[in-house]
């Protein structure tokens, strides 16, 4: 399997594509980033065009089980963040299968 990207190696691609410096490119992915968590929290979603969704999630309270003692335990509301991947993006990276 091979390595996954790291930051530095996205930013050295995305400097190479835009024709700029690392510390350009650098500053752009983590404006990006501090944007995407600004909005999602502020909005409950964030668009990445061509990539997918972020969206903020309110989960309701409910029962659950203690799988140890299968003890009934109560589990509080809360929010969580949810990334929705968008079609075309599913679609070219595992293709439909053709009927």
């Amino acid at each position: 399997m091979a390595a996954k990207m790291t930051q530095s190696q996205l930013v050295k691609e995305l400097a190479a594509a835009a024709g700029t410096n690392g510390k350009v490119a650098k500053a752009f992915v983590e404006s990006y980033a501090a944007i995407a968590v600004r909005e999602t929290k502020k909005n409950g979603l964030f668009v990445l065009p061509g990539i997918g969704r972020l969206v903020r999630v309110d989960r309701k309270a409910r029962m659950g089980r203690n799988p140890a003692t299968g003890e009934a335990i109560k589990i509080p509301a809360k929010k969580v963040v949810k990334f929705r991947v968008a079609k075309i993006v599913k679609d070219a990276i595992v293709p439909p299968k053709k009927k």
